[in-house]
């Protein structure tokens, strides 16, 4: 099973839409990159959904009911959807600056990538997500030494 998290603008499409539907098509998606992702998405995986906008936190889980397949509405195999169902939402948002200060969180495509709105969550990335995701967990800083890359001599 892989991890994912995926982005959307909750005035557009927020975690409670999703809840409040039970169910829906992942859609819109059209940069390549984030694509390739979503081509990789299978019946199963759990996603995290991540507000964007002024909010820019990870709010809730959601699971994979239907893995990638054509979007019916565009006509072309290249555009893919997936079907997400929701799980729970999060009792505590985990905003990007969580992201951005945990070692475990810091090296995640969110970080590096931040245009992308499907990225791959390692297992441990994910995990982390969820301990963050309780409220009681704090991000933990990733040492300076781990952060600097040794100095040629």
């Amino acid at each position: 099973m892989a991890h994912w998290l995926v982005k959307t603008e909750p005035s557009a499409y927020s975690y409670a839409d999703l809840e409040r539907d039970k169910r829906t098509v992942w859609e819109g998606v059209s940069s390549a990159p984030a694509l390739l992702h979503l081509r990789a998405v299978r019946t199963g995986d759990h996603v995290v959904v991540y507000h964007t906008g002024g909010e820019k936190a990870a709010v809730g889980l959601a699971r994979v009911s239907r893995g990638a397949y054509p979007d019916p509405k565009q006509g072309d195999e290249r555009r893919v959807v997936v079907d997400l169902v929701p799980v729970r939402a999060f009792a505590a948002p985990v905003p990007l600056a969580a992201f951005r200060a945990d070692g475990e969180l810091s090296g995640s495509e969110l970080v590096r990538f931040t245009r992308l709105s499907v990225l791959p969550l390692t297992a441990g990335q994910y995990e982390r997500v969820l301990e963050l995701a309780t409220g009681s967990a704090k991000p933990v800083a990733t040492p300076a030494a781990a952060r600097t890359k040794p100095r040629a001599s």
